[in-house]
């Protein structure tokens, strides 16, 4: 027989049931939510570098390849044709003027000279040969025009008497026609032999010229050889520090073979290279920045090669800071040519992040989490990047590479 169920128990079973659905659902929420967070994307903060953006200076510049190079160097070279007899000095020895860093065979040299020396007394005995020759034949010319001047005077009195003859009647006017040709040829003879003796003259002096030219030349040679030969022990002419020796000792070396270099290791400058498409941005007095460690130095550029060698294009800069503790000769750098500057802009440190467009994808670190945002760029140098738009001071973003992440819009930051 059944009986009726009261509405208490009624009550109780519809609570139950009301309870047991409202705990599937919670149940059901929470695994949702377990779910989630076991697929969001994680990240440990150990793994990423991050910065923060902050006011300061931006100086945009372009990267070039540097060397360190005594500020004056003296490049000695081999005066003659010669070997290398002996090396007085090595590489990082202090060099005092006039001292001898090497010294040549001189032999074959001084033979050299030797030769041009008695070449020369030969053309002294020329000289005085030739002077004494053309004295003797312009002497003869002279004494012919003297007898042929006395020639003409008696013709010229043969010729008066011929006509004071006429004159009286004891002549003939054929006696002193031929007086007149008489006369009228030695004059002739006279003038050709005054103008041989011009023209001699004047070959006299051009043939002494000609053999003076030659002396001088000659002497010109012997002390050129001579002073070469005098500088055939290598030295300097100003103090410095020995960068530089040839010390192949008998090595044969040609005249103006480099021997050896002596530095001025007081000072230093900036010996610079750059691609060739950067070569309308270089200008005389651009700022360069010059990176050794953690040290920067400030210069300008004081020269541009004009000439461009396998695509690179070579300038000078000179330093501020030209004696600093730090620059050492034929140390490679680093050399920032500063192009724009920007003295009070946002900025963030520089780091793989940074694709070099103008607007990009970064991530901001808030909260625990990694927040993808649009980022508008400026100016950059090898340390900072101008920020345009999209942050602002104090907000701290990933410097690492996050191309992995470049679609997710958000990562939970893993302490």
């Amino acid at each position: 027989m059944d009986r009726v169920i009261s509405t208490a128990t009624q009550n109780r079973r519809r609570r139950r049931q009301w309870l047991l659905v409202a705990g599937a659902l919670l149940l059901l929420v929470a695994g949702l939510l377990a779910f989630r967070n076991v697929l969001k994307p994680r990240l440990d903060r150990s793994k990423i570098l991050t910065a923060v953006a902050e006011k300061g200076a931006v100086e945009a510049s372009l990267t070039a390849s540097g060397l360190i190079v005594p500020g004056h160097e003296a490049v000695l070279t081999s005066p003659i044709q010669s070997t290398i007899q002996r090396v007085v000095l090595q590489v990082g020895a202090k060099v005092r003027p006039g001292q001898t860093i090497l010294e040549l065979d001189k032999e074959v040299t001084s033979t050299a000279l030797a030769k041009l020396r008695d070449e020369q007394l030969q053309n002294h005995n020329k000289n005085t040969k030739l002077q004494l020759g053309l004295e003797h034949s312009l002497n003869d010319l002279e004494s012919q025009e003297q007898v042929q001047q006395v020639k003409v005077r008696s013709l010229q009195s043969t010729l008066r008497d011929e006509q004071y003859l006429l004159k009286i009647g004891s002549g003939t006017r054929e006696n002193v026609q031929q007086a007149e040709l008489n006369l009228k040829v030695a004059q002739l003879e006279l003038q050709r032999l005054r103008e041989q003796i011009r023209n001699q003259r004047q070959s006299n002096a051009a043939d002494v010229r000609e053999l003076g030219f030659t002396m001088t030349i000659q002497d010109r040679t012997i002390a050129e050889l001579a002073g070469k030969l005098a500088q055939a022990n290598i030295s300097a002419q100003q103090p410095g520090v020995l960068t530089w020796v040839n010390e192949d000792v008998g090595a044969t070396v040609n005249q103006g073979d480099q021997l050896a270099r002596v530095a001025d290791l007081s000072s230093f400058r900036v010996k610079a290279t750059i691609s060739d498409t950067y070569a309308d941005a270089l200008h005389l007095g651009d700022a360069i920045v010059v990176r050794i460690n953690d040290t920067d130095l400030r210069g300008t550029i004081s020269a541009i090669s004009p000439s461009v060698d396998k695509g690179v294009i070579t300038f000078y800069a000179e330093l501020a800071q030209n004696h600093h503790p730090a620059l050492r000769a034929n140390l490679r750098t680093d050399v920032f040519v500063v192009t724009k500057s920007h003295p009070n802009v946002l900025r963030v440190k520089n780091g793989p992040f940074y694709q070099g467009g103008q607007e990009q994808p970064v991530f901001v670190v808030k909260d625990g989490k990694a927040i993808r945002r649009t980022v508008r760029f400026g100016d950059s140098n090898f340390d900072y990047v101008q920020i345009i738009s999209g942050l602002q001071p104090g907000e701290e973003i990933v410097l690492s590479d996050m191309k992995d992440y470049v679609d997710t819009p958000e990562l939970t930051l893993n302490d």
